[in-house]
């Protein structure tokens, strides 16, 4: 499929936050988070603003030249970050929505799943436009990472927040990796793993 891809700079930051908001707006772990619709729709981007603004300091954003798509890569040395004793989740959920613990709890439990040891490139999230998912547009996005991957010898890590993602995910060579994430009386998320194809 011939998708334009293109790096996102900080100029972009409120078209990415928009694209992300939209897609991920009904995402079952999304709605875990944000369990009133009305509150969801009133603080959801302000989330992804925070994921978004990580992600272009220290990570990469590719776009779709459309904007239908974008994804949130992060290159992981392996070794587990000194916070220099800042507690990253309580930040954000101050920032985010401070009456709402699961902003907090869910990003402790994915920063815990998250495997150490060795260096791996981390798709933190991939969003489409709702009207244009499944159409391709994500795997597209994702393919000149994976080349990277594989030709630098790197793995792959996510966390897959729906069934249907992890099942696209293991099309695409990931493997469930570790203990699947229990959100109580919510959805499953599932760490997930990508070997450099040959390797």
């Amino acid at each position: 499929m011939g998708v334009g891809i293109r790096r996102a700079g900080v100029g972009d930051r409120e078209r990415v936050v928009r694209l992300l908001d939209e897609a991920f707006m009904d995402d079952p772990v999304s709605g875990w988070v944000f369990p009133s619709e009305e509150r969801r729709r009133e603080r959801h981007s302000l989330l992804m603003g925070v994921f978004a603004d990580a992600t272009l300091a220290e990570g990469y954003v590719d776009l779709a030249e459309d904007g239908s798509a974008v994804a949130l890569w992060m290159d992981m040395s392996g070794v587990p970050e000194d916070e220099g004793g800042e507690d990253l989740p309580a930040q954000v959920r101050a920032a985010v929505d401070p009456d709402n613990e699961r902003v907090e709890q869910i990003a402790r439990w994915t920063t815990r799943a998250h495997p150490v040891g060795r260096a791996h490139v981390y798709l933190w999230m991939i969003g489409v436009t709702p009207a244009r998912q499944g159409q391709g547009l994500g795997t597209a996005l994702m393919a000149p990472v994976f080349e990277r991957c594989d030709r630098e010898g790197l793995p792959a890590y996510l966390e897959a927040s729906s069934p249907r993602s992890r099942r696209l995910y293991e099309r695409l060579g990931f493997v469930v990796t570790g203990t699947p994430i229990e959100l109580p009386g919510g959805p499953t998320m599932w760490p997930m793993w990508r070997e450099p194809a040959g390797r």
